[in-house]
């Protein structure tokens, strides 16, 4: 019986094993391996594994194997194998946010800070997407006059039990919360999780059980008589309309608060706790800390938290949500523009989870919350951008901005995440957020001029829980504003510079910008399968054969003798070079479409006319120069006649920066002929023949 070998084990295999192998990343196209050893890597044999386009020997011990455009696929099945569990591997993502976070310099606290509330948060997202989905549907069946929801007598033990399925999210929020931000500390996260617990069990929620008589009548104080006799005692703030009770315990006395839905408590909580758990580890022997390490936290931090941190961050919420409903009350319009407008500098660095505390603790506190309605005008904002973009993507045939936003439009209007908005586009293109500023000021216009919003619950603003808020119809027209605000000027002024614009269209016509960590053949790779963009070319019978002329002057050479593997092995398609003389001045070669014009102006790709495409490559890895020394002269979609200029070059630049300028010309289309093949020897001049193609 025979067993088939897959591709990703091939390849593990083909470098030496997993054992071989010290790290592994992958850029646009290629696997990038850091080997023990790379001496051991048999250059054929790994060229003959399925999927494989080309491997690469590189200084030292590194190695690289070309993929193409499934390597973010074949990466992932590689580090899925059991083999490669122990690897110590990371996408270029990772390495860039390894390398950010060493650079954080004189801010660091601050980024921590930012890290912490972020981390302490987002692992919960589908959870409480999914909670909020279901209230959403309450919300609906409510507005539509068939349960409600309200009044927990007539609606029935069976939709009570349906509330149970969300309330248990948000009741137990600070639970959740708790063993993020421990773990996000690096401290065992049960032990803050049961720390934060003892402030939900019915034991210590007993303690506010009260069978009162009010004293003091008319004057919007009581003193109750609880269970626990004189041991506590409550009283109500007839403005607020809220309680507060205080327990004396031991003689101490200990202020009582419903701490179910709180998230300021853990996350003070456990920052105290933090220290508090290592200096524990440091006193006690290590093979008593299993015991005494919790037993010891536990005794510390229960009693300081429900005496002295969950007070304060309650206070501390409580003034917050105060301070906005005075300027919701006194300023509603300010208010209205003032929160949407906040919203999306708030959203990036994880600051916006206290917020949408305060909208918990609103709804706990005043029966409905105030906050979400201004935030669905940003939220609708900003998948309105969205939408723009993806207008502006389907109409450019930018394939990998369609798909990305595409399903970032869908997480917004179904599930009302704006991460993969923001973190997906957004964020990357700086003409975005000044015109999503004008949806979101919009939309708060129109809320705060009719009178605000008000919501009954808390929810993610998606289309789906628009019944949620009241009034339904002035929430509707205010997010429609804004979103369609937002959509209209990303349309009609772009969300790209000029030269954005144009690295995109010509991506969409698969040709891809290396980035300065990459090679020159990557991009060459890329042109080796682009499309023909639409662009009409000849249809060439059997036999027919085509002159390339030099695109500059100089010395033509075999493409063997190139000093890049990925250009001399042939892998991105045959053809030839030169070695440029005197001033060099790079041009078409013959009537046709530039298709490529990379801004760093190092190389191009063309589609002529006569139906070859190809690929023009001035110098080797001079992608790093970024444009230094190369003066472009056409854009990306000109037509262009045979001997018009593409780009000159300054020699003295790229050789001073120890770069070779040994121009590759290739046929990325070769498959499409029967043959490519050097038309010259010595030197060539513009113009004068260098490849001969035959159909």
């Amino acid at each position: 019986m025979t067993t088939t070998t897959s591709t990703p084990e091939a390849i593990v295999d083909a470098v030496g094993g997993a054992s071989n192998i010290i790290h592994l990343t992958h850029c646009a196209t290629r696997l990038r391996f850091e080997l023990k050893d790379a001496s051991i890597v048999d250059k054929a044999t790994v060229e003959k594994i399925p999927g494989v386009m080309g491997a690469v020997p590189q200084a030292g011990d590194r190695y690289q194997i070309v993929i193409g455009g499934a390597v973010q696929g074949v990466y992932t099945q590689i580090m899925e194998l059991p083999s490669m569990k122990s690897a110590s591997s990371m996408s270029d993502a990772d390495v860039k946010a390894a390398a950010r976070a060493k650079a954080r310099g004189k801010n660091a606290i601050v980024d921590a800070f930012f890290e912490y509330l972020s981390d302490s948060f987002r692992p919960l997202l589908p959870v409480l997407l999914g909670a909020s989905l279901i209230i959403a549907a309450e919300a609906m069946l409510d507005a539509l006059g068939i349960i409600d929801f309200r009044d927990d007598v007539s609606k029935g033990a069976s939709w009570v039990f349906v509330d149970s399925m969300w309330r248990s999210v948000f009741y137990f929020l600070p639970v959740m919360v708790a063993y993020n931000a421990s773990k996000k500390l690096k401290i065992d996260p049960w032990v803050g999780t049961a720390i934060m617990a003892a402030l939900l069990t019915p034991n210590f929620m007993s303690l506010g059980e009260k069978a009162y008589t009010e004293t003091a009548e008319g004057s919007g104080l009581f003193t109750a008589a609880l269970k626990f006799g004189e041991q506590v005692t409550c009283s109500t703030n007839a403005t607020l309309g809220t309680e507060s009770c205080v327990a004396h315990i031991f003689g101490l006395p200990m202020q009582l608060n419903d701490y179910g839905g709180q998230v300021f408590v853990p996350l003070l909580m456990v920052a105290v706790l933090a220290p508090v758990y290592r200096f524990l580890q440091k006193l006690i022997p290590t093979n008593l800390q299993m015991v005494f390490v919790p037993f010891l936290a536990f005794l510390v931090m229960m009693p300081v938290t429900a005496f002295v941190l969950g007070p304060i961050a309650v206070w501390a919420g409580t003034g917050i949500g105060a301070g906005l409903a005075w300027l919701n009350t006194h300023a509603p319009i300010v208010f209205a523009i003032f929160i949407p407008l906040l919203y999306p500098f708030l959203v990036p660095l994880g600051l916006h989870w206290p917020l949408n505390a305060l909208m918990l603790l609103n709804i706990q506190t005043l029966g409905y919350d105030f906050i979400q309605g201004p935030m669905g005008a940003w939220n609708f904002a900003c998948f309105g951008a969205t939408a723009g973009v993806l207008v502006l993507s389907i109409r450019d045939k930018d394939k990998e901005m369609r798909q990305t936003a595409t399903g970032a439009l869908a997480a917004g209007l179904l599930g009302g995440i704006s991460e993969p908005s923001l973190y997906g586009i957004h964020l990357r293109y700086k003409r975005i957020y000044p015109r999503m500023l004008v949806g979101c000021a919009v939309g708060g216009l129109i809320i705060g001029v009719f009178g605000g919003l008000k919501a009954s619950t808390f929810v993610f603003t998606s289309l789906l829980t628009i019944p949620v808020f009241s009034p339904i119809g002035l929430y509707a027209i205010a997010i429609a504003a804004a979103f369609a605000t937002s959509m209209f000027l990303i349309i009609v002024s772009d969300y790209r510079t000029k030269e954005e614009r144009a690295e995109a269209l010509a991506a969409a016509s698969g040709f891809v910008e290396a980035d300065p960590e990459e090679t020159a053949a990557d991009l060459a790779l890329a042109a080796a399968s682009a499309d023909a963009g639409g662009h009409a070319k000849t249809a060439l019978t059997a036999g027919t054969v085509t002159e390339i002329a030099a695109p500059v002057r100089g010395t033509a050479l075999p493409l063997a003798k190139v000093e890049d593997p990925a250009f001399s092995t042939g892998v991105v398609g045959d053809g030839a070079a030169v070695e440029p003389s005197g001033d060099i001045i790079v041009t078409a070669p013959a009537d046709g479409t530039v298709v490529a014009a990379m801004g760093s102006g190092h190389a191009f790709g063309l589609n002529l006319d006569s139906g070859v495409e190809l690929l023009i490559h001035v110098g080797l890895d001079t992608v790093n120069l970024e444009g230094k020394g190369f003066d472009r002269k056409v854009q990306q979609g000109d037509r262009v006649t045979a001997g018009q200029e593409l780009v000159r070059v300054d020699r003295t630049i790229v050789e001073a920066a120890g770069y070779k300028l040994t121009t590759p010309v290739i046929v990325t289309n070769t498959a499409a002929f029967s043959k490519v093949e050097l038309a010259a020897s010595g030197s060539v001049t513009p113009g004068a023949p260098l490849l001969r193609v035959t159909a």
